[in-house]
């Protein structure tokens, strides 16, 4: 619909350029013909006259009568050549209508409307089509412009409907380009209102996490001060550490957030990778008597920050050390040309079905979670991977055992 409207502008303008330029020039052609005619009409005089030098006062009567009767000016009563109609050769006189006072405009019929009336009618033609196409574009100019208007009260009141494409003018570019911006105002506005929500989330949850074992300690001091006991110590010690390890966590995870953690991207042999994340967890495992497996596959790469990848491996291997209950960890890993794949699975129970959607959640613990976790370590593992152009997810095994599945995308 635009471009037809487009087409009728673009024509309207060319329609009364062409009548202006259509009636300029019958102006000009009625004034060159006349010259012409003229030029004829003398040169025809002049012949007469070297024929029959006699005839010269019937021409100029003739001439006067017409003229006058034409509306043109008359000649002189005199004249001013004399008797000399034709030089002594007998050539024709040339210039014989200018030597008795003639001009062009003399032979033209002045007084017929037709003359003036046309390429008035064309050039007045003209001039209104071009006010009418004029007053028209600045007619839809202006509905533009207030329907962009419109649209930006709408944004300022929070209420903007989806702007629909009304063809390609040239106020397009403009709606595009403000559809844009008020899309990513939109967006960083909500986006500045989930990290609302969740920063408020998160301090709601550290300081329920913060609490726990405050409180412990706190009992524990209490206890102490009436019958000082070794258990009571330990008690204490074992909490200061949850505390240090949630402090180190959300440290961590801020950093996260903030995007403040630098990642290391070089290659790193993933069966190195998983050897060194088992030897840090050694003690833990020879502790609940729990072992695992990871077979040497061939040499394959991935493009990640060695230690912080260790560090979200070894999260995922103490989940699973906590389901298999002294059983076995089995570790493999596959390379194809989009990733590479590391499965962690483990013999136990696996995770309750109601649990998996929100394993990675941020201080969720499942049910079967083991005794003083701080639900962080899957979520700091998840951040960790997707950071570094990774996926995660976990499933439970056909055959039982729960099963963690990473993948490091090479583009």
């Amino acid at each position: 619909m635009s471009s037809r409207k487009d087409f009728l502008l673009t024509f309207g303008f060319m329609l009364c350029v062409s009548l202006v330029s259509c009636a300029l020039t019958a102006a000009l052609l009625s004034r060159h013909y006349g010259r012409l005619q003229f030029e004829m009409l003398d040169a025809v005089c002049g012949e007469m006259l070297a024929q029959a030098p006699e005839s010269e006062k019937i021409i100029a009567s003739a001439l006067k009568e017409y003229t006058a009767r034409t509306g043109g000016g008359g000649a002189a009563d005199n004249d001013p050549a004399g008797s000399n109609a034709a030089d002594s050769n007998g050539i024709a006189q040339k210039d014989f209508l200018s030597e008795l006072g003639y001009r062009a405009g003399d032979f033209t019929d002045t007084r017929s409307p037709r003359n003036f009336l046309f390429p008035l009618a064309g050039l007045l033609a003209g001039i209104l089509l071009f006010l009418l196409t004029f007053l028209y574009r600045n007619k839809k100019e202006a509905a533009r412009i207030q329907a962009l208007a419109a649209y930006l009260e709408e944004v300022n009141i929070g209420n903007a409907p989806v702007l629909s494409a009304s063809g390609e003018d040239e106020f397009s570019k403009l709606e595009d380009e403000i559809y844009k911006t008020v899309t990513f105002l939109y967006q960083t506005r909500d986006d500045a209102v989930q990290a609302k929500n969740a920063f408020a989330e998160n301090l709601s949850n550290i300081a329920h996490q913060i609490k726990t074992p405050i409180t412990a300690i706190s009992l524990s001091v209490q206890m102490m001060r009436q019958s000082p006991h070794d258990s009571q110590l330990a008690q204490v010690e074992k909490q200061l550490l949850r505390l240090t390890h949630l402090e180190e966590a959300l440290l961590v995870l801020s950093r996260i957030d903030a995007g403040t953690l630098p990642f290391q991207k070089t290659e790193v042999d993933v069966f190195t990778l998983l050897v060194l994340a088992a030897d840090n967890l050694r003690e833990l495992f020879a502790g609940s008597g729990t072992s695992i497996h990871i077979p040497e596959l061939g040499e394959m790469a991935v493009t990640a920050d060695l230690d912080w990848t260790m560090e979200a491996v070894m999260n995922l291997m103490k989940n699973c050390m906590e389901h298999a209950k002294g059983g076995t960890i089995h570790c493999s890993y596959a390379q194809n040309p989009l990733y590479t794949e590391i499965i962690i699975r483990d013999e136990g129970d696996g995770f309750q079905k109601d649990d998996i959607p929100y394993l990675f959640k941020r201080f969720y613990r499942g049910r079967n979670a083991g005794e003083g976790g701080i639900g962080i370590g899957l979520a700091l593992s998840k951040e960790i991977i997707e950071r570094q152009n990774g996926t995660i997810r976990a499933e439970n095994m056909p055959g039982g055992g729960a099963r963690f599945e990473i993948r490091f995308y090479r583009h």
